[in-house]
């Protein structure tokens, strides 16, 4: 293997949001130009302003911009840039792209097309992950793909077991089949994700192990032949099959199996001539039994906590070996210092089954503590789309130990806040707060099997939350300031939180002070000072600081102890009346009709999937709320609706 030299200047990521803005920032240390490409929806996102030069590329939906190899080529040139960082996602871990880049004679930071090729079939990389000695997961990865052979394997590798689209990731093309009757429906619905996200329905089967650990390995490797690894991190904290929580090092790994799965690693990297940043994914057992899953011929999302406990900045590597140096350090000189947490914050409703949101994003406030990181793309007046992937940003805390990263990362995503679009917040500090994760027990099983079946139900204002909105709402309109020396008049009126209603009264009874009545009792809030977007105020004795944004119909988001809340004013009786209960079925979410699964006239279950709506990289169902029969149906498949359309009418039986 060769050491070629490539120089170039200018690099161009293929990619949006916070890994562009993350590439950027190496980029512009080392000495390149900088190139964004976006879609008209991006057209004046932070991610694009971060960079020396823009380049349109096509309308919102990624398939036809992010995802159309030819445009980005054509910006590349256009701006001059010779490297192209593909990020995450998208075309990162696609050898036609790279093999594109390679003859319009651009370097592309990122692996071969023959290594991208060899592990983007899991099919694949479990045949060559055995030649070099790794087991893999017992099932079935043959080229038969008939039902028939399937349900047949399935049958030999027994229950439960997992469905998995062979060219897949990110949860995508993935179910969990824990009895036969359910392994039909599961086929279908795998295949049709898989072929909808990568283009390709071929599935492998795979036993499923009870409650393991999903385990990473970062491994690194040059055109010099050196490959090694640079520990591991622990991403057993999911939902969906996506990662919601990574940590490094894993509470489960001890350093000598952190050697044992290193050199595992390692040995397939270096069977495919591996260059540049990579991932190996392995489950690990109760036993410490490890077997491979995949590999990810990229850097991943949660590079960050692997560079906080190195001290390395592995978009510098990147860049480096991309231009043919050999690996900074040899295995022997990586150092882990401490221990590190990252979160991500998605636009989703976790106490609505992790809905995608949507929105003007009115205030980010981003934790600004010496001990974090905040990796993001986001500005106020950020409009987050049905376009893309929710994640919003990626929240990572360095500590000496486990416990101190645990503990300051849940005070960095209290002191993080999103006015606008509901996130996951509260449900990422419900899960750093829990007993298990704290205790480092977490596995794959955690959110599903521990934390969300104890739920609680979705926390109802405080008295002192509903006596701020109510205040706010009174406020509304008068400029920082003014007002405080209003007539003792009695305002009341109907607060509006998520549907329900809570009749408050604001009563002015002293300069810059206010009696508050809330069905929760009554409670007297002195201004200190009100700023725009933030609020100081006095009660009982104790003085704190709020955030508040005002959306354009009057309403008001407030961020009170760790979480943020959209108030308003309530519809009428009349109105609340007319807007429930006259069987019409909506869109949850913007998005894309991939599926209708009645016909009008179709008589219909309660609980029943009638569509089903691809958006945020996910596929959203919609369901009969009541039996009866369809009356009325106002969508098609490929059709874009919008938040709360009108989709279909059921007609109670």
């Amino acid at each position: 293997m060769g050491g070629l030299i490539r120089p170039f200047r200018a690099v161009l990521v293929a990619n949006r949001g916070e890994i562009a803005v993350r590439v950027f920032r190496t980029a512009r240390k080392l000495g390149y130009r900088t190139v964004a490409v976006h879609s008209t929806a991006d057209r004046d996102a932070p991610f694009v302003r971060a960079a020396d030069i823009g380049v349109e590329i096509g309308p919102p939906p990624s398939r036809e911009s992010y995802l159309v190899i030819d445009r980005i080529i054509a910006a590349a040139k256009r701006a001059g840039a010779d490297a192209v960082h593909p990020g995450y996602g998208f075309l990162s871990e696609n050898a036609d792209f790279a093999t594109a880049c390679a003859a319009a004679g651009l370097v592309f930071i990122g692996p071969s097309p023959e290594a991208i090729r060899a592990m983007g079939s899991k099919r694949n990389a479990k045949d060559l992950a055995a030649k070099a000695g790794v087991a893999g997961i017992p099932g079935y990865n043959g080229p038969d793909q008939s039902d028939t052979r399937l349900i047949a394997e399935a049958e030999r590798i027994g229950f439960p077991l997992m469905v998995k689209a062979s060219a897949g990731g990110g949860g995508r093309g993935l179910r969990q089949v824990d009895d036969r009757a359910k392994l039909a429906a599961a086929l279908a619905a795998a295949r049709s994700e898989a072929l909808s996200a990568f283009g390709d329905d071929e599935l492998i089967l795979e036993k499923r192990l009870i409650e393991p650990r999903h385990v990473e390995v970062q491994v690194f490797g040059d055109s010099h032949g050196n490959v090694i690894h640079l520990g591991e991190r622990d991403c057993s904290v999911q939902r969906r099959n996506q990662k919601v929580i990574e940590e490094s090092p894993s509470p489960a790994v001890d350093a000598n199996l952190r050697a044992r799965m290193g050199e595992a690693a390692v040995k397939i990297a270096k069977a495919i001539d591996y260059v540049g940043a990579g991932t190996m994914e392995f489950l690990l057992d109760r036993d410490g039994k490890f077997y491979f899953l995949e590999m990810n011929t990229r850097l991943q999302v949660e590079h960050p906590v692997t560079e906080a406990i190195t001290g390395l900045d592995l978009v510098e590597w990147q860049l480096r070996v991309a231009s043919g140096e050999p690996l900074p350090l040899r295995q022997e000189e990586i150092r882990w210092r401490g221990h590190a947490i990252e979160v991500r914050l998605y636009a989703e409703d976790a106490f609505a089954g992790f809905l995608p949101a949507t929105g003007c994003i009115r205030t980010w406030a981003p934790t600004s503590a010496e001990w974090t990181r905040v990796d993001h793309g986001l500005a106020s007046g950020f409009e987050v789309a049905p376009y893309y992937d929710p994640m919003l940003a990626k929240i990572v805390a360095h500590g000496r130990n486990r416990e101190e990263a645990r503990r300051r990362l849940s005070k960095a995503v209290a002191d993080s806040a999103v006015l606008g679009v509901i996130t996951n917040r509260d449900f990422l500090h419900l899960a750093l707060e829990h007993p298990v994760f704290i205790a480092g027990k977490a596995t794959t099983g955690f959110i599903d099997g521990v934390l969300w079946p104890q739920r609680p139900k979705r926390p109802a204002p405080t008295i002192e939350e509903a006596g701020l909105a109510a205040l706010l709402l009174y406020l509304r309109g008068r400029r920082p300031g003014e007002g405080f020396l209003t007539p003792a008049v009695r305002s009341a009126f109907d607060l509006d939180w998520r549907g329900e209603t809570l009749a408050v009264a604001v009563l002015p009874f002293e300069e810059k002070a206010y009696r508050i009545e809330t069905p929760l009792g009554e409670i007297e809030l002195e201004i200190l000072r009100l700023g725009r977007g933030a609020l100081r105020y006095r009660h009982a004795g104790l003085s704190a600081r709020v955030l508040y944004a005002y959306e354009d119909d009057g309403a008001v988001w407030l961020d009170h102890g760790g979480r943020a809340e959209r108030y308003g004013e309530a519809l009428d009786a009349g109105a609340r009346a007319r807007a429930q209960g006259d069987g019409r079925l909506l869109a949850p979410i913007m998005g894309k009709v991939v599926r209708v699964g009645a016909k009008e006239g179709d008589t219909v279950a309660k609980g029943q999937v009638v569509v089903t709506i691809e958006a945020m990289k996910m596929e959203h169902e919609v369901s009969a709320d009541q039996d009866g029969k369809i009356a009325e149906i106002n969508c098609r498949p490929g059709e874009q609706v919008a938040a709360r359309q009108h989709l279909m009418t059921v007609k109670p039986s």
